[in-house]
């Protein structure tokens, strides 16, 4: 005997985001919310305005790579002499000084994750958008490997910090960090808010909708 599969939604089920407790929905009187038997966070079916808030996100972080890869990550100044370093610039003198691991690490961290996460948001966006039915599942690890990793990127403005605490050498050395700095860790934390305001429940709607045209 074959079972339909019954989502939470239409089981009149929801999760709650804080504490991850699966509460039973009900119908409340006007302006009231629902909130989590437990720990007393707000509960919600969808996020509002998700699909629109998140491509706002995605834009701007879009937008800030760029200046976040041409403009100076840190000025380095010996002797008086001025030394401007972007990331690129930085990844090949790792690479040309025989670092080859932390250059990898550094290109992977601040060029290769964050275009990948834009590239993925996108992606989600573009597939909830035209109501693709094809590997949700997929789609829905896409999303969670997005969330988790996001925070790996900052590791530029790690070293940039560590460098800059460590150099103190008055007249001889200064290291300053530069806009490149400001502007990647303004992607890094556009992107952060892009990944939480996306509701992954939205790529499961279209799978429930073709579930109830087959019954």
């Amino acid at each position: 005997m074959s079972t339909t599969p019954t989502t939470a939604a239409k089981a009149a089920l929801i999760r709650c985001h804080a504490c991850e407790k699966l509460c039973r929905m009900r119908t409340l009187p006007a302006r009231y919310q629902a909130c989590c038997p437990r720990c007393g966070a707000r509960v919600q079916q969808r996020k509002s305005n998700s699909l629109s808030r998140t491509w706002a996100l995605v834009m701007t972080a879009a937008i800030l790579y760029i200046p976040a890869n041409t403009f100076p990550i840190m000025t380095v100044e010996f002797f008086g002499q001025p030394r401007h370093d972007t990331i690129l610039s930085g990844v090949k003198a790792l690479f040309e000084s025989g670092q080859y691991p932390i250059a990898i690490l550094v290109f992977f961290a601040s060029i290769a994750v964050p275009m990948l996460k834009l590239l993925g948001l996108a992606y989600l966006l573009v597939s909830v958008q035209l109501r693709w039915k094809a590997q949700p599942r997929q789609r829905t690890v896409l999303y969670r490997v997005i969330e988790v990793v996001g925070r790996w990127s900052m590791i530029d403005m790690f070293m940039v910090s560590i460098l800059v605490a460590l150099v103190k050498l008055g007249a001889v050395a200064t290291i300053e960090p530069g806009l490149g700095a400001t502007a990647f860790a303004a992607v890094v934390v556009v992107t952060m808010f892009a990944a939480s305001s996306f509701d992954p429940r939205l790529i499961w709607d279209d799978m429930e909708d073709e579930t109830c045209q087959k019954t």
